[in-house]
């Protein structure tokens, strides 16, 4: 039996078992309610109702902070002596590898496509939102976190929910919290391995191969696609066994490498159509308010926006909190300003470029595809750029595998950290989970297991609800914690050498 139809067998053989589970699973999660003649996804209007409640909380936080939260990038409010694993610009690349991925370049295709170009504002608005978010959670993240004996950090939902919820609400917030932390890092650690891990090499399997020659090519077979499993697996497994101080050490060059290529491609693009930037912004903004052709109208484009940013920045899911947790502060209020770009990097920056590339080249497929055509939004991206790049596929290649690398990478790191909370940081524990987490990106190369990926983003969304309810209870701590920050920038500005002292309060070392 070929290697070929073995694979084919289990593919068939797992959706058969599990895609009645995954429909279902998915018609919970997304459910969605009609509105002004389209659609609106629950769980999208929850992520966006986070990101306004948080926003008014703290004040445009997003906005008059974000200076500051470049500063402390910068290291201009380090301390000496902080406890932690990676500075604050590796915490803040680590979190940024694991949601700048394939969704921005074919997801953003398939959001201008059913949405028209003014999908691009609401999907702006949504992530500016979404900062406020991702500054609560964070905040939350550090605050909480686990200092091993040995210098490790964990941190995420799972550390922040019951202790935050203990210390908040006595016996009655523990067992809450308890139950809460025990499902989020369940549907992490299944994220991770299908939807962060098996999914991605997947998808930059089959872009590399249409790049070599399709299925006839060297890389067609089941061979290559199994040398490419290895490989990727390989190259995983290495930097997983370092921990988040390697992991950060890749994805702090990783993330800026691929971030470059992809936004210089962009500006090409969009320089080389010059004359087209003003009509195309224009189109944004009208097509924001008056949209032709987008069932719903004004709501419908807002709807697909809003849905765009919320998949695309995850703020609110819980999963950035485990990365940042590693920083090395005093301040857990200052991880989470530098967390409040990670969502402006994703979509502000990332996913809006990729929208001004197809609306300014405006390429054939994507007046096919907005006219009903199943067409694939990494086809209208890659179409879109070849209007000025013809050389461009090989270039999206690379970039696709920096995306995609850097995404199994930090997927691999939530994991480890989800499993560890569930079943121990022992030697053996944390070592079958690294071999069983290198087996799935061998498995991406030949498998797809789309049900189980569809499953997974559906649990993945699940922790949303868990999370922001957690958010909602603990947001009165994030405000105590961001003044104590905040004073500690105004002595720091009076005082360069402010908090450098060796009579500073270092944090409480704990353990699992």
């Amino acid at each position: 039996m070929s290697l070929d139809s073995v694979t084919q067998s289990v593919d068939e053989a797992v959706s058969g078992f599990f895609e009645p589970i995954a429909k279902w699973l998915g018609e919970v999660v997304f459910y969605t309610v009609p509105v002004g003649g389209t659609d609106l996804p629950l769980i999208v209007a929850w992520l966006v109702v986070a990101g306004l409640v948080f926003t008014g909380w703290f004040g445009l936080i997003q906005l008059r902070k974000f200076k500051l939260a470049v500063d402390v990038v910068r290291g201009k409010y380090d301390e000496k002596g902080s406890t932690g694993e990676v500075n604050h610009f590796q915490a803040l690349t680590a979190a940024v590898s694991g949601t700048v991925g394939l969704g921005n370049i074919a997801g953003v295709a398939v959001a201008v496509s059913i949405g028209g170009p003014g999908a691009t504002f609401w999907m702006i608005l949504c992530g500016l939102l979404g900062m406020a978010t991702k500054f609560v959670e964070v905040t939350l993240g550090v605050k909480y976190r686990e200092v091993h004996p040995d210098g490790t950090v964990s941190g995420g939902p799972m550390h922040y929910l019951p202790k935050g919820l203990t210390e908040r609400f006595g016996k009655n917030g523990k067992i809450l919290g308890k139950v809460l932390a025990v499902l989020a890092s369940f549907l992490i650690l299944f994220f991770g391995l299908f939807g962060g891990n098996l999914f991605q090499v997947n998808q930059s399997y089959a872009q590399l191969v249409s790049v070599t020659g399709g299925e006839d090519g060297a890389l067609g077979s089941s061979a290559g696609a199994l040398f490419f499993g290895i490989l990727i697996a390989a190259l995983v497994g290495i930097v997983l066994l370092g921990g988040i101080r390697s992991i950060a050490n890749v994805t702090s060059r990783l993330v800026p490498a691929m971030a470059g290529i992809y936004i210089v491609a962009c500006l090409i693009v969009i320089l080389v159509n010059i004359t087209a930037v003003p009509d195309a912004v224009a189109s944004i903004v009208e097509g924001a308010f008056n949209p032709e052709g987008v069932a719903g109208g004004v709501l419908g484009a807002l709807i697909i926006g809003f849905k765009r940013a919320a998949f695309s920045n995850e703020a609110g899911l819980g999963s950035a909190p485990i990365a940042h947790s590693a920083v090395r502060t005093k301040h857990p209020a200052s991880e989470g300003l530098v967390a409040l770009l990670e969502p402006f990097i994703d979509t502000v920056v990332v996913c809006t470029m990729t929208a001004l590339t197809i609306v300014i080249a405006n390429p054939a497929s994507w007046g096919e595809a907005r006219a009903g055509e199943d067409i694939g939004g990494v086809t209208i991206t890659s179409d879109a750029f070849e209007t000025a790049l013809p050389w461009f596929p090989y270039i999206l290649t690379v970039a696709v595998l920096l995306f995609a690398v850097s995404t199994v990478l930090t997927w691999g790191y939530y994991g480890l950290k989800s499993w560890t909370y569930l079943f121990g940081r022992s030697r053996a524990s944390e070592v079958t989970y690294k071999v069983v987490y290198t087996v799935f990106a061998v498995a991406g190369s030949l498998l797809t297991l789309q049900t189980l990926i569809d499953m997974a983003d559906a649990f993945l969304f699940t922790l949303a609800v868990i999370n922001i309810i957690g958010l909602y209870l603990l947001a009165p701590v994030v405000k105590r914690e961001l003044g104590t920050f905040l004073e500690f920038v105004r002595a720091r500005k009076a005082d360069p050498n402010a908090g450098d002292g060796d009579d500073d309060q270092e944090p409480v070392k704990t353990t699992v």
